[in-house]
């Protein structure tokens, strides 16, 4: 049962760690990852798909995330999943920030927004729609490009999002060889998108 309580006190955490963030604009950052369990998107592609049960994970509390996150050097912490807003995060990113801590979100959007994010990263999916609520708050568009009708999805939201969003294309990793050059030649004749690679699959860490 996915806990949307207001005064949530535990999470199901799949797994947590310290590391260096391999996609989009914090790319290449020390960060500190709490994964959640929990996830109605089903990407088929999806490379944690042990993360959709929530079920399966064990809660802990978020003071604990929080002393546990403060051993470290880590300044940002990034929330992701799964899909992280399944969960009410309000008192989750407000421990962190009382900590000290920067929070950022990587979500498809598919859910109501909770918590208070200095950085969110939007990866819509076309298996659940973002909510269109969502959309405007984005500091970042992150598209996974599986295919090429995934550049007229990458637009659609493009066009949704404010300003000065920064915009990411993604190659899939399964078909990143194949998907790759086509995502650079559509990055050269649409120069308001950029490369993002998943970095931490090519130095192996977490």
């Amino acid at each position: 049962m996915i806990d949307i309580a207001l005064n949530t006190t535990s999470l199901p955490v799949m797994e947590h760690f310290y590391t260096i963030q391999g996609e989009g604009y914090h790319q290449g950052k020390a960060a500190y990852f709490i994964r959640l369990g929990g996830c109605d998107v089903g990407c088929v592609w999806c490379d944690v798909k042990d993360s959709w049960d929530a079920d399966k994970h064990p809660h802990y509390s978020i003071e604990d995330l929080t002393a546990t996150v403060l051993k470290t050097p880590a300044e940002l912490v990034v929330i992701t999943g799964g899909e992280p807003l399944m969960h009410n995060l309000d008192t989750l990113t407000a421990a962190l920030q009382s900590a000290g801590l920067k929070t950022n979100i990587e979500t498809s959007g598919a859910h109501s927004l909770s918590g208070s994010w200095d950085w969110i990263c939007l990866s819509p999916k076309k298996f659940k729609a973002p909510l269109e609520e969502v959309v405007p708050f984005a500091n970042e568009l992150k598209v996974v490009v599986f295919n090429s009708s995934d550049f007229g999805w990458a637009e659609k939201y493009a066009a949704m999002v404010s300003d000065n969003c920064k915009l990411y294309l993604q190659p899939e990793w399964d078909k990143a060889a194949q998907i790759t050059p086509q995502i650079i030649e559509y990055i050269k004749a649409n120069p308001k998108w950029e490369l993002s690679l998943q970095l931490h699959k090519y130095i192996n860490v977490p």
